[in-house]
């Protein structure tokens, strides 16, 4: 950074017309009661009453504004209750749809996770979770059907090994998104890991980052194939590489989907390795001290750097956060396609990286002991989990990765999938979340054993995200089919299972939200027709060497419905 100081400035702040509750702007009244929940009580609070009380004296000893608020700092939300179909969703009250079992999060926030950890993982999986697991496209591993009398005993398997469900849900510093293959990709430009380890330290279970408007979401990845989807994320640190100071990160702001999308705003600086958590302390206190607070619909930060502008908004960190100008560099190229590092690789040292896809995420305990065994026996290192739903096996020796791979498909998981099981993602679904409108993790596995019929060999990649609502938790806009959940008419006039389609999203080079075609929406039973309908077309009237979504953007719509 440049060591000029800059504390003697003064910077001029933004006021809305009308009071947003932002903190800083001297609103400190709550405005809804989400705010409310959090001054009454720090959520970090919440982990003591568990342990002292609820665990012991049962479900029905929770104090409403701990169940439907502050569980959620400790990783906890109440699972949808079963019977209630997608109708239900938005017509009755959220205690309504509350079963008396909870979704737990568990965050790696990019660790490697060691053969215990595995195996803690999967014991309680198998012990307290009913044998359910999903890999999520946060880092985390979530499981169902956990009950509270269980929790202190999962805290403390998971914790002795470094684990922890910490602030992975609420308005917190959600779990962070890291590189796959960080400190062992031959052609990463910088190992990011011991920055994001000290953006951890800082950042969990640290009441100054406790109470921020929203969820706030990182990423950082010091590999060129933007391995984290940083465009989507509220602060993402991306390596770039400055003529003068060699290889440090650029800071990118206000990234997020849901039903108003924005892509990250790029700060176009260079921060060094050591001083990556300085800015992301930063960025995180603009958030905390002028979020808007007023709207749950606009309290993310993608709204106040749309407001504010990215100018502005660098002023600001620099002026009253870090007291120092930020090295100003030109932002880093962007890849034609993000990384998810699947299949056998060559690590720096000589070793090998295998990179592994489960079915739109799904595991169960058993994957998780069996890959514990494989790690153990082979002598990995361990395993990471990626931003795609995957995971990637980390140290395996050369003469090993014909067998370990043998052994991943025994498991579950392959290192060789087809194109639709590699590039397939699916929220949670009807099946738990209470949010949702529609199945998806069993559809999306119907539907790409059906396309894996019908499209065995397809030579161009396509991606398909699959959602049970709006609020894009798959990330529904940056995909080249993306199915957002929803309830339609059928032929018959019937209420039905279906989506809302938009194509030709991405990420990367081709950054953009999908294109939505007017009142265009499909049955969940027409899926599979419809998709193999529009791949057909694509590989029909596709130029030489033109992806999808390139055709998509030039498509007669005839042609997409």
């Amino acid at each position: 950074m440049n060591d000029q100081p800059t504390a003697a400035v003064k910077v001029e702040i933004p006021r809305p017309k009308r009071g947003e509750g932002q903190w800083e702007l001297g609103y400190r009244e709550p405005l809804n009661k989400n705010e409310q929940s959090k001054k009454d009580d720090n959520p970090l609070n919440v982990r003591g009453r568990i342990l002292g009380t609820y665990s012991k004296k049962g479900f029905d000893s929770i104090d409403p504004a701990d169940l439907r608020g502050r569980f959620r700092w400790m990783g906890l939300y109440t699972q949808r209750a079963p019977g209630f179909d997608g109708g239900k969703t938005a017509t009755l009250e959220e205690e309504e749809l509350d079963d008396r079992y909870f979704m737990m999060r568990v965050r790696t926030d990019g660790q490697i996770l060691t053969g215990a950890m595995l195996r803690a993982l999967g014991s309680v999986s198998q012990d307290f979770a009913r044998g359910t697991a999903d890999i999520t496209d946060r880092n985390n591993i979530q499981y169902h059907w956990i009950e509270v009398e269980s929790v202190p005993e999962i805290w403390e398997r998971l914790e002795v090994t470094g684990l922890s469900t910490i602030e992975a849900c609420g308005d917190s510093p959600r779990p962070f998104l890291g590189s796959p293959v960080a400190g062992i990709a031959k052609d990463e430009l910088i190992d990011g890991s011991s920055a994001l380890a000290e953006i951890k330290k800082r950042a969990i279970n640290n009441p100054d980052f406790s109470n921020f408007p929203r969820k706030f979401k990182t990423a950082l990845t010091g590999h060129p194939s933007h391995d984290v989807a940083p465009e989507v994320n509220d602060v993402a640190f991306v390596a770039t590489v400055h003529p003068e100071h060699g290889v440090g990160f650029d800071c990118w702001v206000g990234g997020g989907l849901s039903t108003n999308p924005h892509l990250a705003a790029k700060l176009g600086v260079w921060i060094p390795l050591d001083e990556v958590a300085d800015v992301w302390e930063g960025v995180a206190g603009i958030f905390r001290d002028y979020g808007y607070r007023r709207l749950r619909s606009r309290a993310r930060l993608k709204f106040l750097v749309a407001d504010w502008g990215v100018d502005k908004f660098r002023e600001v960190l620099e002026v009253k956060y870090l007291k120092r100008t930020l090295e100003r560099c030109e932002s880093p190229a962007v890849p034609e396609h993000q990384g998810d590092h699947i299949g056998v690789h060559e690590q720096k040292d000589g070793k090998f990286f295998i990179g592994a896809a489960p079915v739109v995420g799904r595991i169960n305990g058993d994957v998780l002991l069996g890959l514990a065994d494989l790690v153990e026996q082979y002598g990995a290192e361990g395993a990471r989990l990626t931003a795609y739903q995957k995971l990637v096996v980390i140290g395996v020796d050369g003469k090993d990765t014909a067998a370990f791979a043998e052994g991943l498909e025994k498991i579950g998981l392959t290192a060789t999938p087809s194109n639709w099981r590699r590039r397939t993602m699916a929220c949670t679904g009807i099946e738990y979340c209470k949010l949702a409108i529609v199945e998806t993790k069993q559809r999306a596995a119907d539907l790409i054993d059906e396309l894996e019929k019908r499209f065995p060999e397809l030579d161009s990649p396509i991606s398909i995200n699959l959602n049970g609502c709006p609020n894009a938790c798959a990330r529904t806009q940056v995909a080249d089919i993306g199915l957002k959940g929803m309830l339609v008419l059928n032929e018959a006039g019937e209420q039905v299972s279906g989506y809302q389609v938009h194509l030709g999203g991405g990420l990367a080079l081709g950054a953009n939200f999908g294109r939505k075609l007017r009142a265009h929406k499909i049955t969940s039973a027409g899926l599979d027709d419809y998709v193999t309908k529009v791949v057909s077309n694509y590989l029909e009237g596709r130029e030489s060497g033109e992806s999808f979504q390139t055709w998509v953007q030039r498509a007669d719509e005839d042609l997409l419905r």
